[in-house]
């Protein structure tokens, strides 16, 4: 469910020379991209990378030399943003991070994030003083407060027992589906996964949603392609532009996954999807 490695070179010749800038691969649901294939491609063409690791710290790929490479570590990517919304493995209630091992990248980003203002004695036009600063670029009001800063830096005193409990979570999850044929392309348990969402595929998608929901289990759907949404049909797009997500939408559903989740509340879930394929919908087993 992540970019198709192997066919971004192809859509890249399909469109005339300098259509494309960039490419912005998603460590979806945690699973990391493999950026070093996706780097040869971008060096070939001169695009830049940026890592949407939003679902994935703490996730990681091995590299062509069996080395680990974490999500975000800045080794072929341009820049990774991470999230810190609420049911993320960081909660700051809000905002996020943006990570580079460009100098240069680095410093245009923080004068960005503060309305374009710097004070670097080094970077300024003139210099009135030591209270001096200057406007020098349009910037925006990005900064993340104070106290959801603090509340950061203590989850990440606590985020590798997150990241730890999710994996149990997702092997368990696992090791019940894998052996199901009414859940659809179910992959094997992946090491560097990070876990923030467990996806599984199923046709049976509205009822199996409708019956847990009954029973307390509150399941969700990630995501909707955005390009059925109105503002994007009215840009143009149509159903059918996007068909990989358009199926994958009509399959998806994401069971409960936090690492605050019981094994007993798991196996409230686990139970209650194989009471609804055993007696619901015994043609799919």
């Amino acid at each position: 469910m992540t970019i198709d490695v192997n066919k971004i070179e192809s859509l890249i010749l399909s469109k005339p020379q300098g259509f494309f800038n960039g490419i912005i691969p998603v460590d979806f649901s945690g699973y990391a991209v493999n950026l070093e294939d996706l780097k040869k491609i971008a060096k070939k063409y001169n695009l830049w990378i940026i890592e949407d690791a939003c679902h994935a710290p703490g996730g990681y790929f091995t590299d062509s030399f069996g080395i680990k490479q974490n999500c975000g570590n800045g080794k072929y990517a341009d820049l990774a943003i991470f999230s810190f919304h609420p049911v993320k493995h960081i909660a700051c209630g809000e905002g996020g991070m943006i990570t580079t091992n460009d100098k240069v990248l680095c410093d245009k980003i923080k004068v960005l994030r503060t309305h374009g203002i710097t004070k670097d004695p080094g970077s300024l036009i003139e210099n009135h003083g030591g209270w001096y600063y200057e406007m020098q670029k349009l910037g925006f009001n990005y900064r993340l407060t104070d106290f959801q800063a603090a509340l950061g830096i203590s989850q990440l005193k606590r985020a590798d027992t997150g990241l730890k409990r999710r994996r149990e979570i997702a092997k368990k999850y696992h090791d019940f589906f894998k052996d199901k044929n009414y859940i659809n392309g179910h992959s094997t348990f992946i090491n560097g996964h990070a876990y923030h969402l467990y996806v599984i595929k199923t046709d049976n998608k509205k009822e199996l949603y409708d019956y847990l929901r009954s029973k307390k289990i509150f399941t969700q759907v990630h995501y909707i392609p955005v390009h059925t949404f109105p503002y994007y049909q009215s840009l143009g797009h149509q159903k059918g532009d996007f068909p990989e997500s358009e199926n994958y939408y009509h399959q998806c559903m994401s069971l409960p996954m936090f690492p605050s989740l019981t094994d007993e509340e798991q196996q409230y879930v686990i139970n209650e999807i194989s009471y609804f394929f055993e007696h619901y919908c015994i043609k799919n087993i």
